[in-house]
């Protein structure tokens, strides 16, 4: 997946996949965006993350207690109907340690921006019941969300993690119908929380 921007613009104009299924293998999919709507690319995505206080807050202080925040290298821009879901995964390296840990799951939809602790919880939070998303100091920490968009977002979940275990395994087909069944779950969660 590469979303596309027009130069020196950081907007985005189209997003281009290549196909990892048979018979499709190799065919290039593109999404052009319409010139009259502005699609935020991923420049502007990762300056409307710093931008939200909690997150900024979030960041500074990991960065100040000894370790070093990862982030910005894997955001997924991924196309659901007529709007484009952001996520990209936050990871902390201790200052001694070699290997990183996913530590949260920023996530970008419509004017919200949310950061949770799993790619579940983000997905709850952005396809929240009444399609507002909800806000860091809403949700206790600990408590999982219920609901039926909870519910959705766990099946997501369930299907991304699904699709990473095909991907790992080299079953680039079963990666695929993993992936699809995802979108098919998040394009569900929009049309309905565009509904409320």
């Amino acid at each position: 997946m590469l979303p596309m921007v027009p130069s020196r613009r950081d907007n985005m104009i189209a997003w281009l996949a290549a196909r990892c299924d048979p018979p499709d293998y190799g065919k290039l999919i593109v999404y052009e965006f319409p010139k009259d709507k502005l699609v935020y690319g991923p420049f502007q995505i990762e300056a409307r993350i710093n931008q939200t206080t909690e997150i900024s807050q979030q960041l500074t202080l990991w960065n100040q207690m000894g370790s070093r925040v990862i982030r910005g290298a894997n955001l997924l821009v991924i196309p659901i109907e007529n709007s484009v879901l952001y996520v990209s995964p936050l990871y902390l390296r201790a200052e001694h340690g070699h290997l990183p840990e996913l530590k949260r799951v920023i996530a970008a939809y419509g004017e919200h921006v949310v950061m949770k602790e799993t790619l579940d919880e983000a997905l709850a939070a952005l396809f929240a019941e009444g399609g507002a998303a909800a806000t860091g100091s809403s949700t206790i920490e600990g408590v999982a969300p219920t609901g039926p968009a909870a519910t959705q977002a766990r099946q997501a979940l369930d299907r991304y993690n699904q699709a990473m275990e095909r991907l790992k395994a080299g079953d680039w087909k079963g990666f695929g119908a993993q992936f699809d069944a995802m979108r098919e779950l998040l394009e569900q969660m929009s049309r309905q929380s565009a509904g409320h």
